[in-house]
């Protein structure tokens, strides 16, 4: 990196964080801390919405996703727009007149304070978990690719967002969020827009969409029934749907974004915009993926992203094998580049194919024999295309730019995850058992919980470990918790006759039932959301009808 790519990346973090905290430095209550006095406008909320979900993962985990599978991933939002349309029309209506702080304070006026706190420790588990990675993901891949020490950048990233999330609460999540989204927009169009110019003068983008077209990678429909089969277009229209359902409605980290709005209508639009600008949003993401692959079609590309993982391999007594194994991946390199000097027919293009197959046995191989060398190295590298390109490819300045849309996307989702964190312990376990306090006693009592779980955050992404892909591993981990606490909030809403004590105990035997069917790996991670909200709401029918038959 030069000096202007470090000017560009500290000048525009240092501007958004000193921003935000001088902005919103003044919080006298609760009101003020936790919902940002109610004052955000529809756009606020929802870029504040987009933001808390575009974390540091999407940027470098999702291009990667594109370039060794293709667009497919994109299914996974399907049922995002119709998710949205639920929630607006039933929960923000319901929250806003409730006047609630947290998602959970509802479901003790539905059913009683112990259903409340399960549902709220489950957020705080999942949610936590989820903190420590949004920080840990681009801290493990930025620390391997540029040499920088891990611990140290995990370190700057968390108390970088743990400064101005403690001064200023809300609103000033809501802020930040706003500047950092105009940076990643900004910096993935400008990198978009560079990648097509680098392209030979005879290829444009019609040509670059030939040559991923025939290798598979714009393939965006699968309609395939196999549950095991992660991302379908079912799959997405049902268990992403229900993974939305419970993540925009009941998950803290969202809700709150959307309880800051000024009104009933301002939340709901700025969920809406959301909605139906997250789809184009990830197309758009997984599209520069593709493109940084065509991109290598005319470049070298390293037969295994991973540094780490190539120096294991290396270091071994495998070290040979795996020097013929590269050079036999730069001979189909070559023979891919002869081809694409001339013109583009079917049959160059067919050709191209077969060459793609070949690479990916390759590539395969490669992780085959890091992994022999030594078990415990991870050799999922998915993560580290997009990194090694800007950072071989694009020019000064822009490299700056790019890393400072992967550390914002990573301080904007953790800020939000620490402010959802610090407002359920404090309203739904620490106000609901001491009550009585003053005003700015919640107040304190709100920063010290923000800066205790931005510690607890640090210290999780500092004993991590790089574990599959990252942006599917946030989702696993959401998938395992999401269903069963979408199951209590449907029975709450939607079936009237169910109390506390059927819902409750549905839900801790639900929750058992998906922990134990995703350790057996019965279904694809997704489906968890739906099988874990089926049985939370058919086991509380259940246990409300024996009890009803008893008395």
């Amino acid at each position: 990196m030069t000096l202007l790519d470090w000017f560009i990346l500290l000048g525009t973090l240092g501007g958004i964080v000193g921003y935000g905290a001088w902005k919103n430095r003044k919080n006298t209550s609760i009101t003020d801390y936790l919902k940002g006095g109610n004052s955000a406008r529809w756009w606020t909320v929802g870029l504040s919405v987009m933001a808390t979900q575009a974390s540091a993962i999407t940027f470098l985990s999702t291009p990667g996703q594109a370039f060794h599978d293709g667009m497919g991933f994109v299914q996974f939002y399907f049922g995002l727009p119709f998710a949205v349309i639920i929630i607006c029309l039933f929960f923000i209506p319901l929250y806003h007149k409730l006047k609630v702080f947290t998602a959970y304070e509802f479901l003790e006026q539905r059913f009683d304070q112990r259903t409340r706190t399960l549902t709220a420790i489950l957020f705080l588990v999942q949610r936590g978990l989820a903190a420590g990675i949004t920080i840990y993901a681009p801290a493990i891949i930025l620390s391997v690719v540029l040499g920088w020490h891990l611990k140290p950048l995990i370190f700057f990233i968390g108390l970088v967002v743990i400064f101005y999330t403690v001064i200023g609460g809300t609103a000033a999540v809501n802020v930040t969020q706003k500047q950092q989204m105009f940076i990643i927009f900004l910096g993935m169009i400008i990198a978009f827009g560079f990648i097509i110019e680098s392209f030979p003068e005879e290829i444009g983008f019609i040509q670059a969409l030939d040559i991923a077209g025939q290798t598979g990678k714009l393939q965006v429909l699968d309609f395939s029934f196999d549950p095991n089969s992660r991302y379908t277009f079912w799959s997405g229209i049902t268990g992403g749907l229900f993974l939305a359902l419970s993540y925009f409605g009941t998950d803290q980290s969202q809700v709150q974004r959307y309880l800051s709005g000024k009104s009933v209508q301002e939340s709901q639009m700025g969920l809406i915009m959301n909605g139906f600008l997250k789809v184009p949003m990830q197309f758009f993401i997984l599209l520069v993926g593709v493109m940084v692959f065509v991109f290598y079609q005319f470049e070298s590309a390293p037969l295994h992203f991973n540094p780490k993982g190539v120096e294991t391999v290396r270091k071994s007594a495998l070290a040979e094998n795996y020097l013929q194994l590269e050079e036999a991946h730069q001979a189909t390199q070559n023979q891919r580049h002869q081809l694409l000097q001339g013109e583009l027919d079917t049959t160059v293009l067919n050709q191209i194919a077969q060459l793609d197959s070949q690479e990916r046995a390759q590539r395969q191989q490669a992780k085959a024999l890091i992994k022999q060398a030594d078990p415990t190295q991870e050799t999922n590298d998915k993560d580290y295309v997009f990194i090694t390109f800007i950072l071989g490819y694009l020019p000064q300045g822009l490299i700056g730019l790019l890393l400072a849309v992967i550390l914002s996307a990573a301080m904007s989702s953790t800020a939000s995850e620490l402010n959802a964190l610090a407002a359920t312990t404090t309203v739904d376990l620490y106000q609901r058992n001491r009550q009585g306090k003053t005003p700015a006693h919640y107040v304190k009592a709100s920063k010290a919980f923000t800066l205790l779980w931005g510690i607890i955050a640090i210290l999780f992404a500092s004993f991590g470990s790089l574990v599959e892909n990252l942006i599917q591993l946030v989702n696993i981990i959401g998938s395992v918790f999401y269903g069963t606490i979408l199951g209590v909030f449907l029975v709450a809403f939607f079936i009237k006759h169910v109390q506390g004590k059927a819902v409750f105990w549905a839900a801790v035997v639900s929750e058992l039932l998906i922990l134990y069917i995703y350790s057996q790996d019965w279904v694809g991670f997704l489906w968890l959301n739906l099988l874990g909200a089926v049985f939370t709401v058919a086991l509380s029918l259940l246990l409300q009808l024996t009890t009803k038959n008893k008395a």
